[in-house]
């Protein structure tokens, strides 16, 4: 028998190497080499060909003037958070990646999502890691048993595909895509050709027959999804599962979507029955305290289209170590220790002997420079150990030269922070309406840091 050829696969990039090297030499990655069988031509072994499974449509070349632009045809979900995520719903031949922690609840959500369009349109869902048994038992849990969906408990793509044609379903979950392979490769499961392969076959059986394709993949220990990042280029949709430890609540984010806007947010409760909508995610970012409560500041975030009011905590105390902390946890951690330099060098406030620790309250990752002001305002309060008031809202961007920037979305914030009964706003001037109100609502506009400080005192 003639020896295997062997080639080394870069796991960032999905580059091949004809040897080992320490780095990848396209994309410049360190230690991503893994060894990896070369792909050949072979014959599937079981007699199912693979370009038989579906049936490729014609294309041709066309004049962009004569395509139609009529709007894509979506179809609900049935649950309105998660309609948020993907742009409206699901769009048919669309490709969906979906990956999040172990137990998080990906493969529960997704039950339950095909239970309830199954009514509505043909599902088919394949569990490569459970047995039916096993997705029955949580069908039962879940409530949604007497579901009209179809199981399958299959591995290798060709026999998904040979099975999936004469189903014609409308909707295909795979679960996961780390253990399907493709009997033209020898390479295990979850092998970066293997990913690879087994993704091009089935998307291009999504695109060629209309059918909106799921994929659930596993995430590495940074929490990013396994294998080549080329998987997340192949597909029309990436969402992530989040959720902090020990917290009941999950957060679904759109890092890609070629049929609406990234960075959306929806936001679901684990119970004993399923994931649960939080149709008022501002409720679980909020402590209410019953006192104002020093270095505590409210700050309305924005994700995606979405306002949403967060509560942002800091705790400032002095030090015991040559080289005071600057832990963060929700916002960039790499900013915080460049505003703090800012509130000393234009505020007049310096605190570099003491601890400076910042959160979002329930979890919440912010990343957007909206949350300047809140984290300098939330520190400065715990440093003088005086609260800021209860129905005061803060955002805006703060300047290396202490000026307060201008964010995004700024009608939509403040509408948001009137409607939840905050009585004054710190915003930068260019978000600040004429009128200097909204609703029953004060709007304080401030263009220095120093007048933020005013402000507060």
């Amino acid at each position: 028998m003639a020896k295997s050829k062997t080639v080394f696969v870069c796991e960032s990039c999905g580059a091949t190497q004809p040897k080992w090297a320490g780095q990848c030499a396209d994309c410049g990655a360190w230690n991503t080499l893994v060894e990896s069988v070369a792909p050949t031509p072979a014959t599937p072994k079981r007699g199912v060909d693979p370009a038989a499974a579906y049936d490729g449509a014609p294309s041709g070349v066309q004049k962009l003037g004569n395509i139609s632009s009529s709007e894509v045809t979506r179809t609900s979900i049935g649950m309105s958070e998660l309609d948020r995520v993907l742009g409206g719903g699901l769009v048919p031949g669309s490709v969906i990646l979906i990956g999040g922690d172990p137990g998080i609840g990906k493969s529960t959500l997704l039950l339950q999502v095909l239970a309830g369009l199954s009514n509505e349109l043909p599902a088919l869902y394949d569990t490569g890691e459970e047995s039916l048994e096993q997705v029955r038992l949580r069908a039962e849990r879940l409530g949604v048993a007497d579901a009209d969906l179809g199981l399958l408990a299959e591995t290798c793509v060709e026999r998904i595909l040979a099975l999936a044609k004469p189903q014609a379903p409308k909707l295909l979950v795979v679960d996961s895509i780390q253990t399907v392979f493709t009997e033209a490769l020898t390479s295990a499961p979850g092998n970066v050709a293997q990913l690879r392969e087994c993704a091009s076959m089935l998307a291009r059986f999504a695109k060629a027959t209309g059918t909106a394709l799921i994929l659930v993949g596993h995430v590495t220990k940074e929490g990013s999804i396994a294998g080549p990042r080329v998987l997340e280029h192949m597909v029309d949709t990436v969402l992530y599962f989040e959720s902090e430890q020990s917290s009941r609540f999950r957060v679904v984010r759109s890092i890609k979507n070629r049929f609406g806007a990234v960075n959306e947010l929806g936001v679901f409760a684990m119970a004993q029955s399923g994931l649960k909508q939080v149709k008022n995610p501002s409720a679980i970012f909020l402590s209410r305290h019953e006192q104002p409560v020093p270095g505590s500041v409210i700050m309305v975030a924005r994700e995606g289209s979405r306002p949403m009011l967060v509560e942002v905590q800091a705790l400032v105390d002095g030090s015991q170590l040559h080289n005071p902390r600057r832990v963060a946890l929700g916002p960039d951690g790499q900013r915080l220790a460049m505003l703090l330099a800012v509130l000393h060098r234009h505020g007049g406030i310096g605190l570099g002997d003491q601890d400076v620790f910042v959160n979002v309250v329930g979890g919440m990752r912010v990343t957007e420079t909206a949350a300047d002001l809140a984290v300098v305002l939330a520190a400065l309060s715990s440093f003088r150990d005086r609260a800021i008031g209860q129905y005061d809202v803060i955002c805006g961007e703060i300047g290396l030269a202490g000026e307060i920037r201008p964010v995004p979305g700024g009608e939509e914030r403040l509408a948001e922070a009137a409607k939840h009964g905050f009585k004054r706003a710190i915003v930068p001037s260019a978000n600040a309406p004429k009128s200097r109100r909204v609703g029953d609502m004060e709007v304080v506009a401030v263009g220095r840091l120093s007048e933020a400080i005013d402000a507060i005192k």
